[in-house]
Parts: C-alpha cells; structure tokens; sequence
C-alpha cells in the first residue's frame, strides 16, 4: 500500500502504544479510538477525527478476543459507515486460531467462524505469527488479503544481543520447526521436548518429557515458543530443564497472553528472564514489532 496523506493510524485500545509506533514509523497521522461501557457492558466507540476518503489502518491486538473483537467491529464496520475508503486491520496476535478442526462431534470449528466475520468488517489484514498448525495460510482462515509476519528475526536477534552459548528449547514437537529457524541464525543448538495433554481442553494436565539432557547441563535454557497462555507447558518445561542441569533458564515468546495468574507462577517457577514481543502489551515487552509491520504496509 502506499503512503498517501490521507492514510491515519487508529489505536484500538489493545494495541495503543504499538499504533503510536507503527504511525511514527510510516510518518503518517495517528489518531487514537474513544471506547467505554455502557453500565449494562455493553461496548462503546466514538472516532476523534473524520475519516472521509481516508484508508485507516486499525491497530487491535484480539488477546482479550470477547471484548477486543467487539470494539474492533464496532470500529471497522463504523469507519466504512462515515467514510473511510479502506480499512486495514493490524492484529498482532489473532484470536480463535487454535480452534482448527472439530475435534469433538458439534464443536464450532471458531477459527473458520472468526476468519469469516473479519472478513466481512475489514479489506485487508497483517499478523504476526498466527497458529497454523493444521492450516497452510490465512487464505484457508480469510477472504481478505490476509498477510502473515514473522518475529522470527527479532527474536533472533534478541537472543544474539543478550545470551551467550545458549541452547533453544521447544518445549514440543509442534514448536520444532519455529524453535530451529530462532536457533539457525545465531548458531544455536536446539532441543525438542515432548508434551502430552489430557482433556478435552487440554489446558490442566500435562507431562513435558526430556529426549536428551546432555546439551542442557551448564547452558543458559532458553525456551521459545509462539504463544503463552496458561502458563502450564513452560512450568512443566522450566522443572525438566532444572533437573537436565540448565545453568539459568528464560523464556521468549511473541505473544505473551499470560491468562490468570500465569506471569507469576513461571517466575515463580525458576525462569530467571521473561520476554515477549509487544504484540500484546505487557510488562515483559522487549522486542519491537513495529518495524517489520510498518515495512510490511509500506510494499
């Protein structure tokens, strides 16, 4: 898309400093969304500036997906109502993603569902690092142009700044692949463990077993993965790494959802480093993702 006067930045109220950030990077207008509630909950939304023959970048991370999905519809679907000639979504962590097959007869299959209403609010979408575990694109979950980024890099890039001699652990075989191409750049080495879930939301109980422990005794552990919510599959990790020997254990994600209590308990764990980008803001932001959306939208 290029850059074009009318182009504005709209921080939704997930992604506010993020937006701030994208706009300073595009040197382009940005402009933040009045939201609230009504004392029944229900969500309110008011833009501060017209947006007549505007194309409006909508910056919202969907990490709290009940409330920030609503206010990102009322905002996409609104902006089209007075005026806006396209409206772009920049949704660094997408909601509903993991939810890729009916596992259990009559389940909503919520990522398709997701996928479709989006699609109908907004022209165009940029992510980062969504969970397409059983999906080989967006195109599969959108019928917007849908773009899929990558921290890959930043991540990398952190790790080689900050760590010495470290070891990249994927606490599962699904992380296997995102672990390696972390590790590749910078010369690390890389260990996979196994994870097995119980239950049908698989959420509580795990075990994460160690394959091989002979390249963790004496390193820095540093454990990488996409997404953390719970919380649980770390712990379980950071207790196997403690018993391999791992001189200090961190661990680096991109979004940081952190549900509950979960930042808490994996310090509380033995993780002496907590990292995140700032797809999801939170204190344990240190890697930017400013830069690779902005060049993205620039294209």
């Amino acid at each position: 898309m290029k850059k074009v006067a009318k182009d504005v930045v709209i921080g939704c109220s997930q992604s506010v400093e993020l937006a701030q950030k994208i706009a300073r990077k595009l040197n382009i207008r940005y402009s933040g969304l009045e939201t609230g509630y009504f004392p029944d909950q229900e969500t309110h939304v008011r833009f501060k500036n017209p947006l007549k023959g505007k194309n409006v970048i909508l910056v919202q991370s969907l990490h709290n997906p009940n409330e920030s999905l609503i206010e990102l519809l009322l905002a996409a679907y609104t902006a089209k109502e007075i005026g806006a000639k396209k409206v772009i979504l920049v949704a660094p962590y997408m909601c509903y993603m993991r939810e890729d097959s009916r596992f259990h007869k009559g389940e909503a299959i919520s990522s398709k569902v997701i996928g479709k209403i989006i699609s109908r609010a907004v022209d165009e979408l940029y992510t980062i690092d969504p969970h397409l575990h059983r999906f080989h694109n967006l195109k599969e979950v959108f019928s917007i142009k849908a773009t899929r980024l990558s921290a890959v890099k930043e991540i990398s890039g952190y790790i080689k700044k900050n760590f010495k001699s470290p070891v990249v652990i994927g606490p599962d075989a699904e992380s296997y692949q995102w672990a390696e191409a972390v590790a590749k750049p910078i010369g690390c080495e890389v260990a996979v463990l196994e994870k097995k879930r119980a239950g049908m939301y698989g959420q509580r109980k795990m075990k994460v077993n160690m394959p091989g422990e002979g390249t963790i005794k004496g390193k820095q552990a540093i454990i990488v993965d996409d997404i953390i919510s719970s919380g649980h599959t770390i712990i379980e990790t950071i207790k196997n790494l403690k018993k391999a020997g791992a001189k200090d254990i961190s661990c680096i994600a991109v979004h940081g959802i952190f549900a509950g209590k979960a930042y808490k308990k994996i310090k509380a764990a033995g993780c002496e480093r907590i990292i995140t980008s700032n797809s999801v803001a939170h204190q344990s932001n240190k890697i930017d993702l400013s830069e690779i959306i902005s060049k993205k939208i620039k294209k």
